[in-house]
């Protein structure tokens, strides 16, 4: 975890940034991401160097040799004066990092080709540089300490995307990876990445887990094969890769594409999908891909995106993603056909409704987490549904700490199903068979199933009521009175 003086140190930053007139939190995380990936470059470098002089083994170099490329280093030229300093990045080493290609290359720099350079003083760009490089000298150590700082940026994101895409907040993206306990083996995607979060903390998740009893094959796995992520924002995908590089994942499969699109013919090839779709919206019709018409006919991304997902599985494949309430219950023939899907054909296993105040300050919508597992022989015999009501922040704007947090009971209640099955629909959390699902026109919202206990509260009789009303009108009359002669005395 960063303290609060790190914190500090990257309001600092960014507020010299603003003060140059970047005012758009995504264009000023894109350029300090820019930044950051430059000096990631100049410290691999370094590590190239300082094994080859050890070793006496010959080591590929990132930059050319010559003086001018040498001039391109972060270590070279950081201490120069400011006007030195944006000559070299913006005629320098920004074309050249947009430029790398072939054996340099990483998922980062892959999107590098349309990035632009928009710091706009030399002051800035030298407040910016003197202001990252003492964080890294001085309070970051290691990989995840980098990428606790690139969250931390990232969670100065507080307006939503055109596409109605936002942030997943940490604790609920951790939380959902718990659900779907991904392993070493595993390929896993999200078709609609955004800043790859959920793919960081699955990275978390393992290294946290299986750390000690990796093999070579699983650590290469690991940078490369295991984590693939698809959006359709170039922006996005820069920052998601940089994301993954400071989480050791160097060479991940991140692509520009419309994933419910008929450019993305992806089928069975996943073992783990972790997403938050976009919720609002349609896409044109003519672009959707016609094999998730068949699931459910619709132009609605919400739906689309889970039909998708069923899609990209491979059977036996989990799949943990967050949709709007209207998914649960909607009654159009393809909100229908989805949950039909979901119930008859797979193993739906849990509903897990969220307060509307989860995704605050970006929107106020009511949401819930779908898990279920690719089978395409059904095996849905119980839902599990479990009703939310805290997440250990305030459900306002602010989003404070309190104690409340049932994501804890969550996932111990989830990872020990067996010991559900007395539950009564009157608690947080209880089974729903799929007997009674199928009769409710397979409605998955948890207020169709739950049951509410009234308390009986028995009033005295009117007459009675009555009564007390005129002692009290007398016992005031009578104070009034007394009043009086005090004021008159």
């Amino acid at each position: 975890m960063i303290t609060g003086e790190v914190k500090n140190k990257i309001d600092k930053i960014w507020t010299d940034i603003w003060a140059g007139g970047i005012t758009n939190p995504l264009t000023v995380i894109e350029q300090l991401t820019y930044l950051m990936f430059i000096r990631s470059l100049d410290e691999k470098e370094l590590e190239n160097e300082s094994f080859e002089a050890v070793s006496g083994e010959k080591m590929p170099r990132i930059f050319p040799q010559d003086e001018a490329g040498q001039a391109m280093r972060w270590s070279v030229f950081k201490n120069k004066d400011s006007r030195e300093i944006y000559e070299i990045v913006n005629t320098k080493v920004f074309p050249f990092i947009k430029s790398m290609n072939g054996e340099n290359s990483t998922a980062f720099s892959r999107y590098m080709q349309d990035a632009m350079f928009f710091v706009p003083t030399p002051q800035v760009l030298q407040r910016i540089v003197t202001g990252l490089d003492e964080l890294y000298e001085h309070d970051i150590a290691g990989l995840d300490m980098q990428g606790d700082l690139y969250e931390y940026m990232l969670g100065k994101l507080a307006t939503a995307g055109q596409n109605g895409q936002f942030r997943t907040p940490k604790h609920i993206r951790d939380m959902m990876v718990n659900l779907v306990a991904p392993t070493p083996q595993d390929k896993i995607c999200d078709p609609a990445c955004g800043t790859a979060g959920f793919l960081v903390s699955t990275a978390e998740y393992i290294r946290a887990k299986f750390e000690a009893d990796m093999t070579s094959e699983e650590w290469d796995h690991f940078a490369s094969t295991m984590f693939c992520g698809f959006d359709t924002d170039r922006t996005m995908l820069r920052i998601s890769a940089m994301n993954l590089m400071l989480h050791s994942i160097t060479n991940p499969t991140m692509e520009y594409k419309d994933s419910v699109s008929k450019q993305n013919e992806i089928n069975s090839a996943y073992d783990v999908i972790l997403a938050n779709p976009p919720f609002t919206g349609t896409v044109d019709a003519e672009s959707i891909n016609d094999n998730l018409k068949a699931i459910c006919s619709t132009k609605k991304t919400e739906l689309l995106f889970v039909a998708l997902f069923i899609r990209m599985l491979k059977k036996g494949g989990r799949c943990a993603c967050i949709v709007p309430d209207g998914v649960l219950f909607g009654s159009s023939n393809a909100h229908v056909a989805l949950r039909k899907e979901l119930v008859e054909n797979h193993q739906l296993k849990a509903v897990i409704s969220m307060p509307s105040g989860v995704f605050k300050p970006y929107a106020g919508v009511s949401t819930a987490v779908l898990v279920f597992t690719k089978t395409g022989a059904g095996g849905t015999d119980n839902v599990w549904f479990y009703d939310m009501k805290a997440d250990g922040f305030s459900l306002d704007d602010k989003r404070a700490t309190i104690a409340e947090n049932d994501v804890p009971d969550i996932v111990e209640r989830y990872l020990h199903l067996e010991n559900e099955g007395e539950r009564k629909k009157t608690d947080q959390s209880f089974f729903v068979n799929k007997a009674d699902i199928v009769a409710n026109n397979y409605d998955l919202s948890i207020n169709r199933y739950k049951e509410v206990v009234y308390e009986q509260v028995n009033h005295d009789t009117p007459l009675e009521i009555m009564v007390r009303l005129d002692e009290l009108s007398i016992d005031i009359a009578s104070k009034m009175e007394e009043l009086r002669g005090l004021i008159s005395g």
